[in-house]
């Protein structure tokens, strides 16, 4: 067996096809003749071709790599997302650069520098905002950047989020009907846009019935934090009869602390309502009522934008999607 790396030339001599045959083949999206592919593959596979990428960026100027910047994967709709968004990308031909940002990271401008570094043609970020400084620079750079359920106001970036407001006031009407009249809210973190808008649909909602919230406390997206916010809002003597928690992964953290630490019953003492509808939220442990983040119309949304800002349309847009109000057992219904 040669030790010498073999190149698309030897393929094409071996298949009796031009050189830009076999580039045609190995390129996704790209067409070729179903003989001429099927002559193309059987070659490579008998001669050990693999195409290499890296030098066909250089040629072409495409990478046909993606940068998905994640944070927090400890909420379990994230690795749910990244999986559907990993499949979608690999469904167009795209390679997909994974890369973990702590959030409220200071080492977010470390990582989109290395992302351009590979030459990457898109940057997809999930709950990961962007300053205006290291927008600029991907503007600067040509790479376009879809924000996954995070908004945010430069008119530059194109954002996916589902309708956090609408969500807010939905939970607001369901309390509300149910006949509770202490609700309190454990909100997502404050500084981002998802926690924000899930607090001002709330409060919102319950202005259009002439309630207010009894505590908005910032649970920052932490379940550490969501559990001892609980133990100080249900400790007291007026503890509130509902709560309404910034996303499911908390919202698990409260239950929890109410059930097994506090002796309170769930719906029978306190109501609570989550966001997001990950899988866990409908096992019979939790059944927990809660905002459904449409995540399929969401990754659906997100890729679209983003071909479509690699494929040359400028224009950014902002996509709030609207999902439903699952309800299950962790809070009283309305009565009919």
């Amino acid at each position: 067996m040669s030790r010498e790396k073999v190149t698309s030339v030897d393929v094409a001599r071996h298949a009796g096809v031009s050189q830009s045959a076999v580039s045609r083949v190995f390129t996704p999206g790209a067409s070729a003749s179903a003989s001429v592919r099927a002559k193309v593959l059987k070659a490579a596979a008998e001669l050990g071709y693999r195409p290499n990428p890296i030098a066909r960026a250089m040629i072409t100027g495409k990478s046909r790599i993606v940068g998905l910047m994640v944070a927090y994967l400890d909420n379990q709709f994230y690795p749910l997302a990244l999986e559907k968004l990993s499949y979608a990308l690999q469904a167009r031909g795209y390679h997909i650069l994974l890369f973990m940002v702590p959030q409220r990271s200071r080492e977010i401008g470390t990582i989109v520098q290395e992302l351009m570094d590979y030459q990457v043609e898109g940057i997809v970020t999930a709950s990961v905002s962007m300053s205006n400084e290291l927008t600029g620079l991907c503007v600067s750079a040509g790479i376009p950047i879809v924000l996954f359920n995070r908004g945010q106001d430069d008119p530059r970036l194109t954002t996916v989020t589902s309708d956090n407001i609408g969500g807010g006031r939905a939970v607001a009407n369901f309390l509300v009907a149910g006949g509770h009249d202490r609700i309190a809210h454990i909100a997502g973190w404050q500084e981002s846009s998802t926690g924000r808008d899930r607090t001002a649909g709330l409060i919102a909602g319950l202005k259009d019935h002439g309630r207010e919230p009894v505590a908005v406390v910032d649970g920052m997206y932490d379940r550490d934090t969501a559990a001892s916010l609980t133990r100080d809002l249900f400790g007291r003597p007026d503890r509130p009869d509902a709560v309404f928690v910034g996303n499911d992964h908390m919202a698990f953290a409260v239950m929890d602390v109410l059930r097994h630490e506090l002796g309170l019953s769930v719906p029978g003492d306190v109501s609570v309502v989550g966001y997001d509808d990950v899988p866990i939220a409908a096992w019979p442990s939790y059944a927990l009522t809660t905002i459904r983040q449409p995540v399929n119309r969401m990754v659906d949304a997100t890729i679209d934008a983003l071909m479509s800002r690699i494929e040359g349309d400028t224009q950014p847009r902002k996509f709030h999607i609207a999902g439903s109000l699952m309800i299950r057992g962790s809070a009283r219904t309305p009565k009919v």
